[in-house]
């Protein structure tokens, strides 16, 4: 129990080292964030971090049921502060994720989406083989110039062949679209939101900064560390004799 115990209050210090703690100015908050503010500085209000723990435990324990059954998660922002670290967290699980701009319909018109980037993989698998020659230089442009806009659009879900098992969002109110259409196709979101978010319309949200890359940095290393220590509870294929 006391082992428990000192191991709740080091994650809560590094929430706190993290900046985890700020939210935003109290005219900015959403009623739904109320119940979990500690106090204000300087005007801005702060979370109460062992709150923000339980929520945190919640998503990570859903996380981690995702990966003992190998599920994907997409991961999504679009806030130049997130953009490094979502990136970090999807490359290090070898997962899907959406760094800038949401394309509409991406689950709601997920066959169409494919589409575009079987595409964008014909067209790169092409250039790769030197099988371009064929075409004047003016339309090598072109198909160059088609493949830099695919990727920048659909680079980073190349590997989503099917839907996700979930979706991770940086700010469920500035990702609102994303939001709207996981919930429309039944994909539950987990999400690190701010204090002006509504958290009562996201599965599995986890009240904490969104605007700082430190914070947003220390969630995405949580979440990462609960999909292995769910793959690590995957049973172990028996060996071929």
């Amino acid at each position: 129990m006391a082992e428990k115990k000192t191991a709740a209050v080091n994650e809560i210090d590094k929430m706190f080292k993290a900046g985890a703690h700020f939210g935003f100015s109290k005219s900015r908050r959403h009623p739904s964030a109320k119940p979990l503010i500690f106090g204000a500085k300087n005007k801005v209000e702060i979370f109460d971090l062992e709150k923000t723990k339980v929520y945190l435990d919640k998503a990570k324990e859903f996380v981690s049921s995702i990966a003992e059954k190998n599920g994907m998660i997409l991961f999504v922002a679009s806030k130049s502060e997130a953009l490094e670290a979502i990136k970090k967290a999807a490359g290090t699980l070898n997962m899907p994720y959406v760094a800038g701009r949401w394309i509409g319909g991406t689950f709601t018109n997920f066959p169409q989406i494919r589409k575009r980037v079987e595409r964008f993989e014909m067209l790169t698998s092409q250039r790769e083989k030197g099988e371009l020659g064929k075409y004047t230089k003016k339309e090598r442009l072109l198909i160059d110039r088609e493949i830099d806009t695919l990727n920048r659009f659909f680079g980073g879900i190349v590997s989503m062949k099917e839907m996700p098992k979930a979706v991770f969002v940086v700010d469920s109110k500035h990702e609102l679209i994303a939001v709207t259409e996981a919930q429309k196709v039944k994909i539950p979101v987990i999400s690190l939101s701010g204090t002006d978010n509504n958290l009562t319309h996201i599965e599995f949200p986890i009240p904490g900064n969104d605007a700082s890359r430190s914070s947003i940095a220390f969630f995405l290393d949580e979440i990462v560390a609960a999909y292995k220590a769910g793959q690590a509870k995957q049973p172990k294929k028996e060996e071929v004799k």
